[in-house]
Order: C-alpha cells, then structure tokens, then sequence
C-alpha cells in the first residue's frame, strides 16, 4: 500500500478527557481581516447574491431531526492487562491501541499481597457511536468499540443512559450488534439499493470526542477503497469525521443509512477531511447475521495469497492480467487437498473475476463449509480449473497465531539437509547453497521447509534491490519446486531461452512464503 501505513487511525475511540480539551477551545477569536485598499467591482443588487446550488440542500436540519434520535453514544469501561500498558503501535493500520480504551480480557487474581491493588490492569473509559436499526433495542457499531468492554452505557440523544449488552461481534468488518432493554426507540434503516454517486451529499452523525450528538455534512468521495480491511470495500467520505464517531451513521439526504464510520486517514489523528464507511449492504447483511446467530461463518481453503503484479504477471507470460499468487498453502488443507498449488495464479471463483488478493478472500468467504468453489488458475502458462472443497474460516485471531503454516505436507523424497555437500552456485546475483541443519539452526528455518538457501546477495542485483537477503530460502522458480542452486540455475536458463524478461522465485522467511519477480539481465548469464 502506498500511503505509509502509520497515517490511518481508528475514528473511534476517545477518553471522556478529552471533551475538556474540546471545551477549552470555545471562545477563540479570529483575527480581524485587513481593510481593501484596492478598489473592488461589485454587482450592485437589492437581493442576497448566493443561492445553493442545483442539487445542493439549502440544510442538512431536516435531516438531521429526522434521524438524530436514533443515532446514541456509548460509553465503553474496560480494563487494560499489565501486559498491555503503554502499548507500541503494532499491526498497523486497524489494530492501533486507542487512547485510554481497548483493554483485553484478563480475570488475574489479587494474590498480589498489595503490591498491585488492580491486578487486571488499568480502568479505561472511552467512547464511540452507534445507532437504532430496530423498535426493540439492536444497536450497530464497530466491533472495535466493544470488543474489550466489561460495561456498556448507551446514551440517548435526550440524555438518557441504557445499559447495553454484546448480542455479536465480527473482527472481519468490525462490526457489532449491541442491545438495550426496552421498545418503540426511534430507529432508522440501511439503503441497500439507490446508494449515493460520488460528489453526492451526505451527512454523518456521531459523539466525536465525546461531545455527544454531532452533525458534519459533506460527498461521497469514492467507492471500493481497500485501507488492509479484509473483506470489506469502504466508503470514502469528506464529512469530517473523528474519534468517537467510530459506529455512527452515514446518511443520505433522504436519511438512509449509506454507512457505518470506521476509520479516518489522518497523519495527526485529527480530521483531514478524509473518512471511510463500511457499505450499507455489508453492514445490513453481517448484522442481520449477529442477530440471528451472534457470530459469522466464512468458506476458508487455507492458502495464502498475494497480489500479481504486473511484473510478476510478465514473468509468468500473463502480461496484462490480473489475479491473486498463491503463495504458501496449509498442510493438508481444503486447498492442498484440492491440487492447488504454489505459484497458480488465480483469477475467477466461482466464475467471478478476481483482481486482487482481497476480491479472491471475498469470493472465498462467501461460501459455507462444505460447498465446492470452482477456481480459475493458470499454472505454466495454461488455464485449468481447480475444485476445492470450502472449510470454515478460523477467526482472525487463530489466522494470526497460524499465520506460518504453509508449505506441502507430502514427502518431498530429499533428506532435510537439502542437496549434497559442495552444491554451490552464484545465479542471478545471489550465493546460493545447501539447505543444510547447520543452516536451519542458524536461520530459524523450519525442518518442513525444502529449498536452497541464500548465503549471500549483492546489493547492485535486481534480487538485492528486490529485498533478498542471506537466509532466505528459495522454494520455487519458475514455477518448478527446487532443491539445490543447479535446479534454481536451470529453471532461469529455461526462462531465459523461452525469451522472459524476469522469472518468479517462492522465497520463504519467517515460515512464510512470497513470490517475487527477479530480472535475467546480460550480467546474469555469466552466473553459476
């Protein structure tokens, strides 16, 4: 992703201090403006010269009236872990820690003789939004809001407090469903059909920095924005919106639901004027589901995946087309046991074009455990079906613990040192020797991983600016499974003599694996 990644920020939570600050602010006079020495042309006239717009709304009150009743507060109490104390931020972009909130869930005993009078760590207040979307008290806000909660206090726009419950929460949306006790509450409804154009207006409403019920108006801005959210294309807005309005509504100027707020795009954590929302049909599809069931379900093949570039797709002769690489696949997975392999490159599910790695998750997810997904591959060249036999997602959490496993759980037929003693070559720019267990004790480098290992790289090489480093383990090139430098050597004087400009090495570090495109160029002919 292009934009540096410490620049999106949650727009949700917020200490109930901070409206303090907000406060302080009231009363700031602007400087005066300069007199005109210069002599102005003005239209002489009796009536007032401004006019909105065609399709610009003389006001946003009506609006405004209409829908804000519905729209709530919710004041979260949770704790933070000692573990978690003055956390770094990690996982960029979504899974910054928000200031004084995001506790976990640890229930420690006080054996502490004292010492620590709050053993499950520090009490956190914070503050999101949330709005009615039924009669009889299901709330909808960012899972990021409550996920952590030991209390939930939902305020109503006349002040009133409810006490709230977790009905079901979806880490893959960020969206929850909250519920109060009680009937005939003012709700409103998502517009799943006549969305805005882009330059339409809306308007969002929400408790930014704990203000309580606050209005800002502005346009959709764009559609089908991917900021690392898995399964969701946002809504981008300029409404400002900030922290605490995580949860809270997105109207249209019919006062239709059109989104839920989630994140801004901020450099300083402030309001740029630059917001997304999650679409009104995702949101109206997941929280129907909570309702129902409180949790999600999702098809799941166990391979992960990454995007084919275009120089990527050049060195597989796919020039101009795009799809999803699968880079490593779980052992014994729905994917590994349906033929799919490392190095395929997909590009339709279920007979629906994939562009990226996020559209072929989606695609996944749509199905339920069980069904068969027909995908779309092209493997040396040729275009060949693969069905697979869906599995259940794991959630978000169990993906992260896992996210090494990969690989071929078969018997790759070589001993784990790898080729013999003495098999060492230098192939496009790179020193290439055996996977020995000298090498996988120094490295970190599972016993299951089968490859040839990167002793050295010279930095003025396409694999050095590429980011190869020593230790790495090339597992694939060419779309060829290689054990030894020879196999690395021969699969680029294939490549090279069928004319490609670059050939696609699997490179596993860390326990996992990724594809990169590494050029031939004149000076790598002399290598090995």
């Amino acid at each position: 992703m292009a934009v540096r990644k410490y620049q999106f920020f949650v727009g949700a939570l917020a200490g109930v201090g901070v409206a303090v600050a907000a406060a302080a602010g009231v009363g700031v006079r602007l400087p005066a403006a300069a007199a005109d020495t210069h002599g102005r042309l003005m239209l002489a006239s009796t009536s007032p010269v401004f006019a909105p717009a065609p399709g610009a709304p003389q006001s946003f009150a009506d609006i405004f009236e209409k829908v804000s009743p519905a729209v709530v507060s919710i004041n979260v109490t949770s704790h933070i872990p000692v573990a978690q104390q003055n956390p770094a931020l990690k996982g960029f972009p979504f899974n910054i820690v928000p200031p004084n909130g995001g506790g976990g869930d640890d229930d420690g005993d006080d054996n502490s003789g004292g010492a620590s009078p709050n053993p499950r760590g520090q009490k956190a207040l914070s503050a999101g939004s949330g709005f009615f979307i039924s009669p009889d008290g299901y709330i909808v806000t960012n899972n990021h809001v409550v996920e952590n909660a030991d209390d939930i206090k939902v305020v109503m726009k006349d002040g009133s407090t409810l006490k709230a419950t977790v009905v079901g929460r979806d880490e893959g949306t960020d969206l929850a469903v909250i519920k109060v006790e009680g009937h005939n509450f003012a709700y409103v409804d998502f517009e799943n059909n006549a969305r805005p154009r882009v330059g339409d207006w809306v308007l969002a409403v929400g408790n930014p920095f704990s203000l309580g019920s606050t209005a800002t108006a502005g346009i959709v801005s764009a559609y089908g924005r991917d900021i690392g959210e898995t399964f969701v294309d946002y809504i981008q807005i300029d409404a400002p919106i900030n922290r605490g309005n995580s949860g809270g509504p997105t109207f249209d100027t019919y006062g239709r639901v059109i989104g839920v707020n989630t994140a801004i795009f901020s450099p300083s954590g402030g309001s740029v004027g630059i917001g997304f929302a999650i679409p009104a049909d995702v949101a109206d599809n997941i929280t129907k589901q909570l309702i129902a069931g409180g949790k999600i379900t999702r098809g799941y093949i166990g391979a992960t995946i990454q995007n084919l570039s275009d120089e990527m797709a050049e060195s597989w002769g796919l020039k101009g087309r795009k799809g999803a690489v699968v880079a490593d696949l779980v052992p014994n997975g729905p994917a590994s046991r349906g033929g799919l392999q490392q190095g395929d490159v997909v590009v339709a599910v279920n007979g629906h074009n994939v562009t990226t790695s996020s559209e072929m998750t989606r695609e996944v997810a749509k199905a339920k455990a069980g069904d068969t997904l027909h995908l779309d591959v092209y493997r040396d060249g040729k275009q060949r079906t693969v069905d697979i036999k869906s599995g259940t997602r794991p959630s978000e959490a169990q993906l992260a613990q896992n996210g090494g496993a990969g690989g071929d759980d078969s018997d790759s037929g070589g001993s784990a040192a790898g080729p013999k003693v003495g098999a060492k070559a230098q192939v496009l720019g790179m020193s290439l020797t055996p996977l020995d267990p000298v090498a996988r004790r120094q490295y970190g480098i599972d016993d299951a991983v089968r490859g040839v290992l990167v002793d050295g790289v010279k930095g003025s090489s396409d694999a050095g600016e590429k980011g190869l480093r020593r230790g790495d383990v090339i597992v694939r090139a060419g779309g060829h499974e290689v054990a030894s430098a020879s196999d690395v050597a021969a699969a680029v004087a294939e490549w090279r003599k069928s004319g490609r400009t670059s050939i696609p090495l699997g490179i596993s570090r860390g326990g996992r694996t990724l594809f990169l495109p590494v050029k031939i160029d004149e000076a790598a002919k002399g290598d090995g």
